[in-house]
């Protein structure tokens, strides 16, 4: 390898999965607990409670899978057993660790520039992909389009999950169709938006941001579209600013913390709060790794098997390629603001403030039913993030909503093989439906 080869690759290094020092530890972890889980098996657990007298059934009933995984058991050897299930533990850290390494060397890098901003202030920039249809226009391509959207990200994540790469950009795919999309990329806080709280984000930037786009557009409402925690943002931008916008799409974007199978527990909750809060004040700001060990809370062994799939894939395959594009951007978070940060945990996540109709943005409460928009409500089937009930009960509370269900997760939605006709096209749909 050249000097210069090295250098670029240490330009490039991947730190992910993270944060690896916990998705490690938890795979350890899990695994090698099966030895413990042996010897309560061979000593009568979950089996040794006897017959209760007053019930109709025994209270422990042995099923399927554990009479045959005692029968075998009985027929090897105690050290045959235990050697066997040595030999998996190691096969599966083995394979566990042969994905990450090959996700580490895997060439792809995201190589598509961002369109100009039209707008900056701090460390957010509105980024104008209309540029993008100007193009095409110019190449004899489709009409400069009219109709515009602003897009919002979560602050959590980079904003490209929307401009992915050049075949799975929900961006440029809209610019294509004849709208001019607009989306607003948060950056990572700098000294001053440190001390933001989501008023600031909402009565401030995004206020500024939708100014400018009404300016461009010789004031034509756009339409708002949220994703996921930029839901939310839209949804409170849009109670502020209701007469300035034509519709409003809300994809994942949770309302109620406390629903679904998938949600934290209190115990979970008090536990975060209780190490992350400080730690945010204490910093300014919730560091990147804080906030990926919050969503392994969610289901802690999904990354493990995430990459132990990877590594049975073509590395030079379409599908390993899309996994590393997902996997780069999920691991490209940035920081938390202190105060954001106390108000999603403690006040969301924590207090469900936003179910209560106790949520406010600069002194006013958000109160979805008072909305006359048109609304469109994207809830992913297979969400993992934002269980399908959190994104549900904010559809039900509002007055005049559309539901869509596509088959994918919560990122899958957005940039997945299925994302086209399941989530860009019936967008469209709709967007045209409003301008009909």
């Amino acid at each position: 390898m050249t000097a210069a080869e090295k250098t670029r690759r240490e330009e490039h290094r991947r730190l992910g999965p993270r944060p690896l020092p916990l998705h490690l530890a938890t795979a350890y972890t899990t695994w090698t607990s099966s030895y413990a889980g042996l010897t309560l098996l061979k000593n009568g657990w979950p089996h040794s409670s006897p017959k209760d007298p007053s019930a109709d059934k025994p209270r422990k009933q042995k099923t399927a899978d554990i009479e045959a995984l005692l029968r075998e058991i009985e027929e090897r050897e105690s050290g045959d057993f235990s050697q066997a299930l040595t030999q998996e533990v190691r096969a599966r850290l083995f394979a566990l660790l042969d994905g990450i390494e090959a996700y580490r060397a895997h060439p792809y890098r995201r190589a598509l520039e961002d369109p100009p901003s039209c707008w900056q202030q701090g460390s957010a920039r509105l980024l104008d992909f209309g540029t993008v249809a100007e193009e095409q226009n110019q190449q004899g391509g489709r009409a400069v389009p009219k109709n515009t959207i602003l897009i919002v990200p979560s602050l959590i994540n980079r904003s490209y999950v929307l401009d992915l790469s050049a075949e799975r950009s929900l961006c440029r795919w809209l610019a294509d169709q004849g709208f001019r999309p607009y989306l607003m990329d948060w950056g990572a806080p700098d000294e001053t938006e440190q001390r933001f709280s989501l008023t600031d984000y909402v009565a401030g930037y995004l206020e500024q941001a939708l100014d400018q786009i009404l300016s461009a557009a010789d004031g034509e409402p756009p339409v708002l579209l949220g994703y996921c925690m930029g839901g939310l943002l839209t949804l409170a931008l849009s109670q502020r600013r209701e007469k300035d916008v034509a519709g409003l799409a809300l994809l994942a974007t949770p309302w109620d913390f406390h629903a679904g199978a998938e949600a934290l527990s209190q115990e979970q909750l008090a536990l975060m709060t209780s190490t992350y809060l400080p730690l945010a004040a204490q910093l300014g700001y919730l560091p990147v790794d804080a906030l990926q060990s919050l969503f392994a809370l969610l289901e802690p062994m999904a990354v493990t098997r995430k990459f132990v799939g990877f590594a049975q894939l073509d590395q030079e395959s379409d599908e390993a390629r899309s996994f590393v594009a997902v996997e780069d951007w999920i691991n490209d978070g940035v920081p938390l603001a202190a105060p954001v940060t106390r108000e999603c945990l403690e006040g969301w996540y924590r207090q469900n403030l936003t179910v209560d109709g106790n949520w406010e943005i600069a002194g006013e409460k958000v109160v979805p039913g008072n909305l006359k928009l048109p609304c469109l409500g994207i809830v992913p089937a297979q969400d993992r993030i934002v269980p399908p009930e959190s994104a549900l009960a904010l559809c039900t509370a509002l007055k005049s909503v559309e539901v869509l269900r596509p088959r994918s997760g919560h990122v899958g939605m957005l940039v997945g093989q299925h994302a086209l006709e399941d989530t860009w096209q019936p967008l469209v749909s709709w967007l045209d439906a409003l301008r009909a």
